[in-house]
């Protein structure tokens, strides 16, 4: 029991392998899993080990002074917070340094903008070493201003790169760590923003963003907009908060916008002179027969307008079942397309992705065997493809109607030449980049980099 060390409340403790050198610990018997602040965390492969990266701002409400920081990736665990509040954690396992004393303990990574302390210390890591006085805190000593100011803010980072935003939900999602990746390496100042953590200040005079616990993220350069679909709305408006701020959006809220109304956008493509499937719309069951006489007969393609990454798509091989599907559709009122089925195209087609009007990558496409529609999502294969230049033309074209910096551009080949199938503002990258060997997450830095000048 001598050899315990005893703490207050709130003591200052350190972990020397991550350098940081002093940071304020709730020191917390209630919880049992220690949790440290971390932001813009990412995973990566080090000596054939996983790793973390990620940065801490080891001053509460403090922003400038951030700590970079590695280590050895142990576990990936769901922690229930304080709040109830259940979330999947990274976990680390690094040395304490606590009273003179150290050792090795676990540690959650999480955002703890919102909390008052940027460590918690909970009984796992105290078990055996520790005793708690509840009524005490800094029993162990405080360090002045003067040494945090030397530990902190003498010596602050230069960043002489862009401060960029990734708006989206997933940091685990092989896209946003590549572009998190592309934009570090350039020498950009990367920050994920993730969308249901962002909230909004609609004032004539001071217009904000605050993120989750208070943080202000009025002063980016740039933010690079991944709306999933179910987030669209909400993205969109947040997209459009930064635009009102002068911050340049990669693809601004109205392209991404008008790029998820797929009625709208055929409707736009074909204003502009690209060629789609022959597509019918319509709301009335009463319209069915004519409506697949339209788009001329069966087999033919059903979409959900709502559909992403080849759900809601269906093959209609008949003229019973084409109306069957559709009357289906229309009984939950769902607004659907109907569009020929392109026979020719054996199940293939291609994904052109276009940066900042030019073509930097394409690849094909191909369904398994007894699919009809090619989806890498859904299991089929990708490979690296010669396009035409009718079919870099229309890529083009396409994702200037739309308005778009960043699009992935669907084409198929039929009979009557290439046809536009649709047009993504938000195109994966693990599919295109594992086939063509091609850093499509460093042309999106560029872009932004263009914007700017930037060399």
């Amino acid at each position: 029991m001598l050899d315990k060390v005893i703490v207050g409340s709130e003591e200052w403790c350190s972990f020397p392998d991550l350098g940081i050198p002093t940071i304020k610990a709730r020191v917390d018997s209630g919880a049992k899993t220690s949790a440290l602040h971390a932001t813009n965390i990412t995973t990566f492969e080090k000596d054939g080990e996983n790793w973390v990266r990620f940065d801490i701002n080891p001053i509460q409400n403090n922003l400038k002074a951030v700590i970079h920081c590695e280590a050895l990736l142990v576990d990936k665990r769901v922690v229930k917070s304080s709040s109830g509040y259940r979330e999947q954690r990274y976990v680390i396992k690094t040395k304490l340094e606590i009273g003179g004393s150290f050792w090795g303990i676990e540690v959650t990574l999480t955002n703890r903008d919102s909390m008052g302390f940027r460590m918690l210390l909970g009984r796992e890591a105290m078990s055996g070493r520790i005793l708690v006085d509840p009524e005490q805190k800094y029993l162990l000593g405080q360090p002045t201003n003067e040494k945090i100011k030397e530990y902190y803010y003498n010596e602050l980072p230069v960043t002489k790169g862009l401060r960029i935003g990734l708006l989206a939900s997933n940091p685990e999602l092989y896209s946003n760590k590549r572009i998190m990746e592309a934009g570090e390496m350039r020498g950009h100042e990367m920050h994920f923003l993730n969308l249901k953590y962002c909230y909004m200040k609609l004032d004539a005079d001071t217009p904000e963003i605050h993120y989750r616990g208070g943080r202000i993220l009025n002063d980016f350069d740039a933010v690079i907009p991944r709306i999933r679909p179910s987030m669209t709305y909400y993205g969109c408006a947040l997209t459009r908060q930064f635009e009102a701020l002068k911050v340049f959006a990669l693809n601004n809220s109205a392209a991404i916008s008008q790029s998820r109304d797929k009625l709208f956008s055929l409707q736009l493509l074909l204003n502009n002179g690209v060629d789609i499937p022959t597509t019918g719309f319509a709301n009335s069951p009463l319209d069915t027969n004519d409506l697949i006489k339209m788009v001329g007969g069966s087999p033919l393609i059903v979409k959900l307008l709502e559909g992403t990454q080849g759900k809601g798509v269906v093959l209609a091989e008949t003229k019973k079942a084409a109306e069957s599907v559709i009357n289906a559709f229309k009984s939950l009122n769902a607004n659907i397309l109907v569009q020929e089925f392109i026979k020719e195209a054996n199940g293939k087609d291609l994904r052109l992705f276009v940066v900042d009007g030019k073509v930097v990558a394409a690849m094909q496409r191909e369904a398994l065997p007894g699919e009809f529609r090619a989806n890498i999502h859904l299991g089929g294969t990708a490979s690296v493809v010669r396009v035409t230049p009718e079919e870099k033309r229309i890529a083009i074209k396409a994702a200037k109607a739309m308005n778009l910096k960043v699009a992935g551009v669907d084409i198929i080949r039929s009979s009557k030449g290439p046809l536009l199938l649709e047009v993504n503002s938000s195109p994966g990258l693990e599919g295109i980049e594992g086939a063509t060997h091609k850093d499509i997450a460093g042309e999106m830095i560029k872009a932004i980099e263009k914007n700017f000048k930037w060399k």
